[in-house]
């Protein structure tokens, strides 16, 4: 999908580049924060350029925490350490539970938005790790 068609189709905008967080992934994204709710759950729209994708990150919490992405417009991946790569589509929904190492973004051929939902919890942290590497990435239709 070019970014032309992505564009008529990424309702929630496709924001400012994501500079604050850039070092965590490889090709450009954009944020565009949405709302937060007073209990502390955040909604930001989330757009990948083509083969965009972030870090191996892990949502920690000690109870609750997690993350929720709800995917809008274009194709995407999502993928769990020790799981097959999931393909992503608008209106698919994927639960990330607190303290699982994964990783998303854009297929080579498509950009990609998700809304990403963070979920309230105790002890919170994000910890980015290793980038998805291009061989691994190259490699994803394989699996």
């Amino acid at each position: 999908m070019n970014k032309e068609e992505f564009a008529k189709l990424n309702v929630f905008g496709l924001g400012d580049p994501n500079d604050f967080y850039a070092e965590y992934f490889i090709g450009n994204s954009y944020l565009n924060p949405l709302a937060k709710t007073a209990n502390g759950i955040s909604f930001a729209n989330v757009t990948f350029e083509p083969s965009c994708r972030n870090n191996w990150h892990i949502h920690h919490a000690k109870s609750g925490g997690g993350q929720v992405l709800i995917c809008t417009a274009g194709y995407g991946y999502y993928m769990e350490e020790g799981k097959k790569v999931q393909k992503l589509s608008p209106g698919d929904i994927v639960v990330i539970p607190a303290n699982v190492k994964h990783w998303h973004g854009a297929r080579k051929d498509s950009w990609f938005s998700h809304i990403a939902v963070e979920i309230p919890g105790e002890e919170t942290l994000n910890e980015w790790l290793e980038p998805v590497s291009d061989d691994e990435y190259e490699n994803l239709e394989l699996k």
